[in-house]
C-alpha cells in the first residue's frame, strides 16, 4: 500500500510539472515519465481491468520496476528500493486497493501524511534491532521544546520511519510559512535541512517515503550503520539532533568509529549514540534524545564517562523522566528525554528535572486517551526556566545545581534529588481495633443464627 501511495505521488508530481510547462510554454523540466511509459502513470492504469493492471505491475519494465528505478531521474528514495518486492498477490485485491487509494482526498500534504502515519501505526512488530516507533505526541513534545528554525540542519542518526524529521518539517511549515516562500529558504528546506541515517533497508525505504509524502522531495538519508567507520563523515554536520536511538544490544568494539570510542569506551548502543551525537553536532548545536533510564544512573565507567562528558564539557539543560508505559504496547521500558547543547567548554550550571506522570494516554497496552497530560506543562516550563528557581524538590519540576550532581557521581536519576512528602496517618489503639473486630464478629454471628432459623 505504501508503494501504491508513492506511485500516485509520482503521477501528481509529473502532472504538476506538465501544468507548469504548459503555463510557461516550455518543455517539462526533469520529467518523471516520458512518451514510452505513460501507461505506468497512476491516472492511466487505475481504471484498467484488474488482470491487465496486475500484469502491468509484474512485467519487466512495468510499474514496480519503474518505481525502483525512477531515482535515476528525480526521486531520491529509489536508491533504497534494492530488494523491494511487490506482494499484492491477486488482480482482484490489487484493484480493490487501487480503488480505495483513489478515493482518498490527497490534494494536500497533511492528508497524504496522515494516511501514511496511519499505515505506519499498523506495523505490528517493533523491529529486529531494538527499534521502537516513537509515539508522535512525544516527538511533538521534544520538537516544541527545542523549537527548530529555518537555519537548522536537523538530523536523526537512527531515523527509522523518519518521525522526528517529519515532525520537524511540519513545525517549520507551521511557524515559518512566509519565510518558505523565499527560494533560498525553500531550497535549503528541500535539500539540506533534513538528514538521517538508518541501516535497516526496509526502514530507510519507509522513512524516505514518509518524508516525500510529507512534501520533502530530496531528504538526505544515508543507508549506513551510524556508529561504524562508514559514517566518519558525520562530524560537525548538524545544528539540531532529535533521536530515539536503539536501546538494546551491544556492538563489536572493532566495528565502531574510533572517534566515538574516544568519547565513551563502551559496546552499549545507547551510550555510543550519545557520543555519536556529540561528534555530529556543530559547536552550539542542540540535542533532544530519548534514553533508557539506565543511562541516567548506571554505575559502570562508561555510564559515568558519558554523563561526565555531557555535564562537564557540554551544557546539559534538562532531563524529563517519562513513565514506563509511554512505549506500550511495544515495550514497558522506563525512559527519559535528555536535552543538551554542544559547547566543548562546559556551561552546565543547573539541570532542570521534570517527573512526567501522564502523557495524555493510559499507561497500559491499550493506550486510550485520558485527560491527565503533563506535556503542555513541560513545554511551557522549559521555555521559562528562569521561573523554576522557586520550585520545591517536592514539585513535579525543579532545578538542581551542577555541583550537587557532581557530588552524586553524576547521577541524573530524578529519584536521587526529588523529595517525597509522606502523609502522616494516625490509627486507633490496638485495644480499640480489637473491640471493633469483636463487635463485627458478634454481628456476623447474630446474622448467621437468623439465617439458620429461617432455613429450619
Amino acid at each position: 500500500m505504501t508503494y501504491l501511495l508513492f506511485i500516485r505521488r509520482l503521477d501528481e508530481l509529473h502532472t504538476a510539472k506538465e501544468l507548469k510547462a504548459n503555463i510557461l510554454k516550455k518543455p517539462i523540466e526533469e520529467p518523471i515519465y516520458d512518451d514510452s511509459n505513460q501507461e505506468l502513470r497512476w491516472s492511466r492504469f487505475k481504471n484498467m481491468d484488474p488482470e491487465v493492471m496486475q500484469k502491468l505491475f509484474n512485467k519487466q519494465d512495468g510499474i514496480f520496476d519503474f518505481l525502483k528505478n525512477v531515482g535515476s531521474k528525480s526521486a531520491s528514495f529509489s536508491r533504497f528500493m534494492k530488494g523491494a518486492t511487490f506482494m499484492i498477490p491477486t488482480p482482484r485485491l490489487l484493484a480493490q486497493v487501487v480503488e480505495m487509494i483513489s478515493h482518498i482526498p490527497m490534494q494536500d500534504r497533511d492528508t497524504k501524511g496522515d494516511v501514511y502515519e496511519y499505515l505506519l501505526g499498523k506495523i505490528a512488530s517493533a523491529g529486529q534491532n531494538g527499534q521502537f516507533r516513537t509515539p508522535r505526541h512525544i516527538i511533538r513534545m521534544m520538537i516544541d521544546m527545542v523549537q527548530p528554525s529555518i537555519e537548522d540542519v536537523i538530523c536523526d542518526p537512527s531515523a527509522g520511519s523518519s518521525g522526528f524529521l517529519v515532525g520537524s518539517s511540519e513545525y517549520i511549515r507551521q511557524h515559518f510559512e512566509n519565510e518558505l516562500y523565499d527560494p533560498r529558504v525553500q531550497e535549503h528546506f528541500q535539500n539540506r535541512m533534513f538528514m538521517g541515517m538508518e541501516f535497516d533497508p526496509t526502514m530507510i525505504r519507509i522513512g524516505a517515503m514518509n518524508l516525500i509524502l510529507h512534501g520533502i522531495e530530496n531528504p538526505q538519508l544515508m543507508d549506513v550503520d551510524a556508529l561504524s567507520e562508514a559514517n566518519t563523515s558525520f562530524t560537525e554536520k548538524a545544528t539540531l539532533v532529535l533521536a530515539n536511538p536503539p536501546f538494546k544490544g551491544s556492538l563489536d568494539r572493532e566495528a565502531v568509529d574510533g572517534k566515538i570510542l574516544s568519547v565513551v569506551d563502551s559496546k552499549k548502543t545507547e551510550l555510543l549514540f550519545l557520543a555519536l551525537i556529540l561528534k555530529g553536532l556543530k559547536l552550539g548545536g542542540r540535542a533532544a534524545v530519548i534514553i533508557p533510564d539506565g543511562v541516567l544512573f548506571g554505575s559502570s565507567n562508561a555510564h559515568q564517562q558519558i554523563r561526565k562528558e555531557i555535564i562537564d564539557n557540554q551544557k546539559l539543560q534538562a532531563v524529563i523522566s517519562m513513565p514506563s508505559g509511554v512505549f506500550k504496547p511495544y515495550a514497558g521500558v522506563s525512559t527519559a528525554v535528555m536535552l543538551f547543547t554542544k559547547t566543548n567548554s562546559g556551561g552546565t550550571d543547573q539541570v532542570w528535572f521534570y517527573d512526567m506522570q501522564a502523557d495524555g494516554y493510559s499507561l497500559d497496552d491499550k493506550r486510550n486517551p485520558i485527560e491527565a497530560n503533563d506535556i503542555p506543562d513541560i513545554v511551557a516550563r522549559f521555555q521559562q526556566l528562569q521561573t523554576e528557581t522557586e520550585r520545591s524538590r517536592t514539585d513535579k519540576s525543579f532545578l538542581v545545581p551542577v555541583q550537587e550532581i557532581r557530588d552524586n557521581k553524576y547521577d541524573l536519576s530524578i529519584n536521587r534529588y526529588k523529595e517525597v512528602v509522606y502523609e502522616e496517618k494516625t490509627y486507633e489503639k490496638p485495644s480499640v481495633i480489637i473491640e471493633q473486630i469483636e463487635a463485627l464478629d458478634q454481628d456476623r454471628a447474630e446474622l448467621l443464627n437468623q439465617l439458620k432459623a429461617m432455613l429450619a
